[in-house]
């Protein structure tokens, strides 16, 4: 049995966006969410996801901004962060293995979590006002 390298450099972080919203892309309950906001400017979003997994996972601080506020009025519910995570841990699974690997499926989960109670909470405000 062959042992797979850790994440570690941009070119990981890059096989990793690439492949993971390659997969995204294509499922049939995220995709179409993803694909409706994102457009054709999907380059632009892999460019921006790069820089983000880059300062999160290698520490080289090349991401500035928010992530949340782009995300803020999806209609998108636990489910659909669910099905999120599974394609991200597969995706990290199938290609790497190691402390970085974990690191990121960790981060990944921690930031669904958030994302989805975040989402929720405007939503349930914008309807209790």
């Amino acid at each position: 049995m062959t042992t797979q390298a850790d994440i570690s450099t941009l070119d990981d972080i890059k096989l990793l966006v690439d492949t993971f919203y390659a997969k995204v892309q294509k499922d049939d309950f995220i995709g179409p969410i993803f694909n409706n906001k994102i457009g054709n400017h999907w380059p632009e979003h892999l460019e921006k996801m790069y820089r983000f997994w880059q300062t999160i996972l290698l520490e080289v601080h090349s991401y500035s901004g928010s992530p949340f506020p782009p995300h803020k009025h999806l209609p998108v519910d636990k489910e659909h962060f669910d099905r999120w995570m599974e394609i991200f841990v597969a995706t990290v699974d199938t290609l790497f293995e190691g402390p970085i690997a974990d690191e990121a499926k960790l981060r990944a989960k921690n930031m669904a979590e958030m994302f989805n109670y975040k989402i929720n909470y405007f939503r349930d405000a914008a309807k209790n006002n």
